[in-house]
């Protein structure tokens, strides 16, 4: 698997740095983000290092898409959105601020003003709390996908 040793997603994928995980297969991560737009904000990525959309293999794109939409209905099952943003940057004029592909998933509230990327960092404990209510949702008998 391809890394860079000076990516912080690379790092995570690594364990060199810890993140609130939320699910992990052999070719993607899931974790918590650490300046949340929104509470869930979850970022899926490619285990394998790939800049953006435009250089990223298929069979990875694939994986974080499908993985996506299982956090996708983890979260809406958890926390009940009244919809979810889901977004994908490629280059800085773009919003691209972590240069290894990666989506965001943004819970969003009916009336609520969320932006593509949080400001400043949320409060650790509740983005546990928020992971623990995730990775519940993941593993509840009723969904779909608890046996991955």
């Amino acid at each position: 698997m391809q890394q860079n040793d000076n990516c912080i997603f690379c790092k995570i994928v690594q364990r060199r740095i810890p993140c609130d995980k939320v699910y992990e297969d052999d070719s993607t991560l899931s974790f918590m983000d650490i300046n949340p737009a929104s509470e869930g904000h979850t970022l899926v990525i490619a285990k394998a290092h790939f800049a953006s959309l435009l250089d990223i293999d298929e069979a990875s794109l694939v994986a974080v898409a499908v993985a996506s939409r299982r956090l996708a209905r983890a979260i809406q099952a958890a926390l009940q959105p009244d919809g979810m943003r889901v977004g994908q940057f490629n280059g800085a004029a773009a919003g691209q601020t972590v240069f290894h592909y990666h989506l965001h998933i943004i819970p969003v509230r009916a009336g609520q003003k969320v932006g593509s990327h949080g400001r400043t960092p949320g409060q650790p404990e509740a983005i546990r709390q928020v992971a623990d209510k995730i990775r519940a949702a993941l593993a509840s008998p009723g969904s779909q996908d608890a046996a991955r």
